[in-house]
């Protein structure tokens, strides 16, 4: 049985609630869940606790938000199991808050193009610690402009090689600032989804950083990167781990919860390696 180790909730970029994605993962037969919101540990501590009234282990972890400024490009970094996710608030927060400013400049971007209202975005957006692109195209979606959140106006308004974008650069921490904070909080550091943000280079640097894992299995990981990340995790002994990316209806691809994963062998590696780690500190330190 798989674990999906990659869950958004309502509380950053997914249309479903806590409680409703613990009971999906149930009713999926899964027994293992990753609660990793974009920038935002508020929901673990609750998630945690429906997830033990429904027999599901939940393990709390983060998306922290950086920016690859040598190849301009974003990437994200999970935080799994943090000693002191404390060390992370502030992070955090600051993330959300340039987000949030980069949202309200692409809104209005967007609200020029089309007669919607700053305010019907935020509506879309309730319960989220920040407004993102799909909440931005909820509203498009119910104003009849469009009748799904990804597909032409998507591409249209949101990528790089569209000349009618409304994108705004986010200025977010470097990915090795990200991962030291990760590691100060004694969090277990995992670069996302490489294969979609073609980030190989960037992994490199990161495992001379101290990366200790790598997402394999994603929705947008191809079966090649897929075997390519296997092989360098295995050469630099990272953790190897995997989810869908579940956002609920904002989901890129139609997968439910759990229809992508890690198997049960790199759950148990997940779980157990801060105790490994330990033994292998002390056994260098005799």
């Amino acid at each position: 049985m798989v674990g999906d180790l990659h869950c958004h909730t309502k509380l950053s970029d997914s249309s479903m609630g806590i409680d409703d994605l613990i009971l999906l993962a149930q009713k999926r037969g899964l027994t293992t869940i990753a609660v990793t919101d974009r920038d935002c540990q508020a929901g673990n501590t609750r998630a945690k606790i429906i997830g033990e009234r429904k027999g599901i282990n939940v393990i709390p972890g983060v998306e922290l938000s950086c920016y690859d400024s040598k190849r301009d490009a974003y990437a994200e970094i999970i935080c799994y199991l943090a000693d002191s996710p404390d060390r992370l608030e502030g992070l955090c927060h600051r993330n959300i808050a340039t987000r949030k400013r980069a949202s309200q400049m692409m809104t209005l971007k967007v609200a020029r193009q089309y007669p919607i209202s700053p305010d019907l975005v935020t509506k879309c957006a309730t319960g989220s610690t920040a407004v993102f692109e799909s909440h931005i195209m909820h509203a498009l979606a119910e104003c009849g402009f469009t009748d799904k959140i990804y597909g032409e106006l998507y591409e249209s308004l949101f990528s790089r090689e569209s000349e009618n974008n409304v994108l705004v650069t986010a200025k977010y921490p470097e990915p090795v600032e990200i991962l030291e904070a990760i590691h100060e909080a004694g969090g277990i550091a995992v670069l996302a989804h490489p294969g979609s943000r073609d980030s190989f280079d960037l992994l490199d640097e990161l495992i001379e950083a101290g990366l200790d894992g790598v997402e394999v299995w994603h929705p947008e990981n191809t079966e090649e990167q897929q075997a390519a990340l296997l092989k360098i995790a295995k050469k630099h002994g990272l953790l190897t781990v995997g989810g869908t990316e579940f956002k609920g209806m904002y989901s890129k691809n139609p997968l439910c919860v759990g229809d992508i994963g890690a198997p049960e062998a790199s759950i148990k590696a997940l779980l157990g390696y801060k105790t490994k780690m330990k033994k292998k500190k002390a056994a260098s330190a005799k």
